[in-house]
């Protein structure tokens, strides 16, 4: 009985030590990114000079310059360095990188840049909290804990979706797994920060969509083949992020230099082919296709382009709202051959590309019901769970770890980060996955014999 109570006593006591630390985290957090928007809000306003975006080359060559010589690991879209730090140094972020990444992505987006707004609240609440956990003497186990409260934290109040963050938090470290011992904490961080943010005036977009038809075999059948086209457009980022990078560290010449060019690059397409939609955070083009406007076939796949650039070529930013871009324009432009409404069909590309490109299927599903209202969830998170296969074992965060095959049949290296993974999907696991799809087929064929003979 004394073991009992003694147990119980601790876990009492290990419940309010994290209540009191998620609570402040989530209200230092959830401020400092209200301030970030605020500030976001302000940059933006940029855009209505009509030549805003031929500035982008200086902006992204001041962005690469600033992050070289004073925080390297601000680099890239945000969070992926966040997910590093916690895998390869128990969460320890450098101060620095808080400021850094938030000037160069104000650079970047003030001027046109193709990225996302949560980069910079991932990093704001990582770093955040990982200077608490160093004054407070934390381990490391307790740091790694503070710090995924911090991204929970900044992903809830950059997007307004308190429960989605909090998931976001626990379920993109690892592919296929979650850590349940930080539910907790993730949950209040991401309540309190949303919280937080709304009492310092940010408002947020959310589109209830009651529009939804009856639920039937054809349109689930449908869900499911756009789960699959969805996978595949979230393949197509993924491996365009890569070789723009790729071509990018191919160019030997100093950093700065590569975001010069990579401006003048997307500068020169805009100006020939007007196509200056694809510049920015793109809000716009995603309320139009979740107010029922079609988009054109090709718009997701221009966004892509002109992300992978701005990101591989010194831009600073996020990679999620160009992923919610991407998601609502490639349904929206599904619409009339599905035959479904375009509202609809946006909101489900919306998650599912996330679910895809981040492998975080749970998030994504939350995130329909806090974004759309509960009678689209069934769909999306079918549609979402698809696409998360469908992208195979790849992400737009390279230092996610494997910890789950995503088909037996496809030979991969379980427990080590997606960049350093080795797939092996070669014909002989081809014939072996076409072998057991055989065996089933007949098994099934002799049943039928059987139930026909009696």
């Amino acid at each position: 009985m004394k073991k009992q109570l003694a147990e119980q006593s601790i876990l009492f006591i290990s419940i309010l030590k994290w209540i009191v630390l998620s609570t402040a985290v989530g209200v230092i957090v959830g401020a400092s990114t209200a301030y970030y928007l605020k500030m976001l809000a302000y940059s933006i306003k940029s855009h209505n000079f009509t030549y805003y975006y031929l500035f982008l080359p200086v902006a992204m060559f001041l962005s690469a310059l600033v992050i070289k010589y004073f925080a390297p690991n601000a680099e890239g879209h945000g969070t992926e360095k966040v997910i590093e730090a916690v895998h390869k140094q128990s969460g320890k972020i450098r101060w620095q990188v808080i400021p850094i990444k938030l000037i160069a992505t104000l650079f970047t987006i003030a001027a046109g840049g193709s990225v996302g707004k949560e980069g910079p609240a991932a990093q704001i609440g990582g770093g955040i909290s990982s200077l608490f956990a160093d004054l407070l003497k934390f381990d490391k186990n307790d740091r790694k804990k503070f710090v995924i409260c911090g991204i929970s934290a900044g992903f809830a109040a950059v997007f307004g979706t308190p429960i989605a963050g909090a998931i976001f938090g626990v379920e993109v470290l690892f592919i296929g797994s979650i850590l349940y011992d930080v539910l907790l904490p993730s949950f209040i961080a991401g309540i309190v920060a949303y919280q937080t943010s709304v009492a310092m005036g940010i408002r947020y977009f959310h589109h209830n969509i009651t529009n939804i038809p009856t639920f039937s075999s054809q349109l689930f059948f449908k869900v499911l083949i756009l789960g699959i086209i969805f996978g595949l457009v979230s393949f197509a980022l993924i491996e365009t992020l890569k070789a723009a990078e790729y071509i990018a560290n191919k160019i030997k010449i100093w950093k700065p230099l590569k975001g010069l060019i990579g401006g003048i690059v997307i500068v020169l397409f805009t100006v020939i082919f007007h196509w200056t939609r694809y510049l920015g955070l793109g809000m716009n083009d995603i309320h139009f296709a979740l107010n029922g406007m079609a988009s054109n076939w090709y718009d997701p796949f221009l966004k892509i382009i002109y992300t992978s650039i701005t990101l591989g070529f010194g831009g600073s930013g996020g990679i999620v709202t160009p992923i919610f871009y991407i998601g609502a324009t490639s349904g929206a432009s599904l619409s009339h051959l599905f035959n479904i409404n375009v509202d609809i069909l946006a909101a489900i590309g919306m998650v599912s590309l996330l679910s895809g490109a981040a492998n975080t299927p749970i998030a994504a599903s939350i995130m329909a019901v806090e974004l759309f209202g509960p009678a689209l969830a069934p769909y999306a998170a079918i549609a979402g769970i698809v696409t998360y296969i469908m992208t195979g074992h790849r992400s737009v965060y390279p230092s996610q770890i494997l910890a789950i095959k995503k088909s037996e049949s496809i030979e991969v290296e379980i427990g080590k980060e997606i960049i350093d993974t080795k797939i092996d999907s070669n014909v002989k696991n081809t014939n072996k996955f076409l072998l057991e799809g055989g065996d089933i087929i007949n098994k099934i064929k002799k049943k039928r014999k059987g139930k026909k003979k009696k």
